[in-house]
């Protein structure tokens, strides 16, 4: 089976109210990219990979006009993709939803947030971040899409989608401001890593198989305040020991802080003219599906040879979104 997750910027901005796509010349929310490009640009992309499941993270809308899976589901039937069904979660107010598009054939998907040893994500999480005595009241933004699984072997497991808070300072302007929320944001990333950990931990004490995939908007020192906190959230999530989930970019990441590294987005920095990787999107698997012939691919344009020698899919990868897919072989 092969799962992917799979960040597609703006990808609301494609598809009408009635979740009919725009495929036309007008600008996409992409810079200096129109419409049908970008949906192109796309169609192309999810074609190559040849998926059974991808985690869509900023998947089109749903509120009292949109559907994330009406427009998902005409999106696919565009281009012609096995993967056909559409399973979302709990809806948010961002314009950025998390879906699963996925081969009925292959799998089985159904949103399965059932009480367990932490709260659910459509609720509120309790912890005192910067001890002093008060607990922090922590919500999510985006919560987290928990799947139950179950793929055509009978194999079941539990997939968690996330997007985690960016730790951006947006609307802050002076040197101080900017150092007060950019640490207000971290420890709220940090908040909802520790939250997400303890939904992981309450399914692994279950002798459940978990999948964590998504965009965790952090990875191993990625700003100037991981320092303050002691651990990035990908390292919580990660967990330790007999229980730590596994994904061999992160691994790769954690153990080399200098020298050349794995990435899965690429951002224009208009400020300093150039460009700016990072490795924010992740598959990780817990400790049971090690032994069942996991392989891990970025599709980037530039690192990942086939992506390269292909002219077509390379200048794709680039239009259809600012993050790359990452995608799961395993024998499951």
């Amino acid at each position: 089976m092969r799962l992917a997750t799979y960040n597609v910027e703006w990808f609301d901005a494609l598809f009408a109210d009635d979740g009919t796509l725009l495929a036309d010349g007008g600008w996409s929310a992409r810079h200096d990219v129109t419409r049908i490009s970008q949906i192109e640009a796309l169609g192309q992309v999810f074609t190559a990979m040849q998926a059974d499941a991808v985690l869509i993270v900023e998947a089109p809308d749903t509120n009292r006009r949109r559907s994330t899976s009406r427009a998902l589901g005409n999106f696919a039937e565009a281009f012609g993709l096995r993967t056909c069904e559409v399973v979302t979660g709990f809806a948010n107010d961002t314009q950025q939803e998390l879906a699963l598009l996925y081969d009925p054939d292959v799998l089985t998907a159904l949103h399965d947030p059932r009480d367990s040893g932490a709260p659910r994500f459509d609720t509120e999480f309790h912890i005192d971040l910067d001890i002093d005595a008060d607990e922090d009241r922590v919500v999510f933004s985006k919560p987290p899409l928990e799947l139950m699984v179950e793929t055509a072997r009978g194999t079941r497991l539990r997939l968690i989608g996330a997007h985690l808070k960016s730790k951006a300072p947006h609307g802050a302007s002076g040197r101080d401001e900017i150092m007060r929320l950019s640490i207000a944001n971290r420890r709220k990333q940090l908040a909802q890593a520790i939250w997400l950990r303890h939904r992981i931990e309450a399914h692994l004490d279950e002798g459940t198989h978990v999948i964590v995939a998504g965009d965790l908007n952090d990875g191993p020192g990625l700003d100037a305040y991981e320092d303050l906190f002691g651990r990035s959230s990908v390292e919580i999530v990660l967990g330790e020991g007999e229980t730590a989930l596994f994904d061999p970019h992160a691994s790769r990441a954690l153990q080399r802080r200098l020298g050349a590294q794995p990435t899965t987005a690429r951002f224009f920095l208009s400020s300093e003219e150039r460009f700016l990787q990072a490795l924010l999107d992740y598959i990780m698997i817990s400790p049971g599906l090690r032994a069942h012939a996991p392989r891990w691919r970025i599709w980037h344009p530039f690192d990942d040879p086939a992506c390269w020698r292909d002219e077509d899919l390379r200048n794709a990868l680039l239009t259809a979104s600012d993050h790359f897919p990452v995608t799961l072989d395993i024998d499951i």
